[in-house]
């Protein structure tokens, strides 16, 4: 199975639970065995690769501003690719920027994905329910890309991925190991770097780091 086998599963999933005017945004990345796999929530309407007339890839945080902060922070993003982004409008970003950027993301091999693919207009909060519907999905994301380790985004990603109830500011650099169909994966839990969360992005940044060296992926 590839990852996107996966996609018209998240398309039936964005009529049912997303904006029917938005298209699901799906992942991007290094794609095989990649050092970390990054977990957020779910995507918004600023994504500009969510919009009905975008051809090119549909991945995390195209047209966005603010988690590039903390992916240029730890290292993992070049500097031009990074003075661009925060340059530009986000309607400025072009198909080919967007595969440039996710280019350089692939060269650092990291990957980045939302536990929800459902495109909301908004940043409105998405019930449990809603999430759950995506887990078994983003398991089989897990077992496609195999990453060394995965880290989750705030409190609500962390408590269904892991099904257990989860308080980041309790278990910062504490290791978790779940098994997915036979095999153990390793999970961190850090706090949530955008949005209402923008007040802990140095918090995430600073255990990021931390799990880099830890797990020997800063060298």
């Amino acid at each position: 199975m590839q990852l996107e086998d996966l996609n018209k599963e998240y398309d039936k999933l964005q009529e049912k639970y997303g904006a029917k005017e938005l298209n699901s945004i799906y992942n991007g990345g290094c794609k095989n065995n990649p050092n970390i796999c990054f977990v957020f929530m779910n995507p918004t309407g600023k994504s500009v690769a969510a919009a009905k007339t975008w051809k090119g890839i549909k991945s995390p945080w195209i047209g966005t501003k603010n988690i590039w902060d903390l992916f240029y922070a730890v290292n993992l993003l070049e500097g031009e690719i990074y003075t661009k982004i925060k340059s530009i409008k986000g309607s400025e970003w072009t198909e080919e920027f967007a595969s440039i950027v996710y280019n350089d993301i692939e060269k650092h091999k990291y990957f980045i994905t939302n536990l929800g693919k459902c495109t909301q207009v908004d940043a409105r909060e998405l019930p449990n329910e809603v999430f759950k519907k995506y887990l078994h999905l983003l398991e089989k994301e897990f077992e496609i890309i195999n990453p060394k380790v995965i880290i989750l985004f705030g409190n609500q990603v962390s408590s269904i991925i892991l099904n257990e109830k989860i308080a980041v500011s309790q278990c910062r650099k504490k290791m978790f190991e779940k098994e997915i169909n036979n095999k153990k994966y390793k999970f961190y839990s850090v706090y949530y770097p955008v949005g209402n969360g923008r007040f802990n992005i140095d918090k995430s940044i600073e255990d990021i780091k931390w799990i880099m060296k830890e797990l020997a992926l800063d060298t």
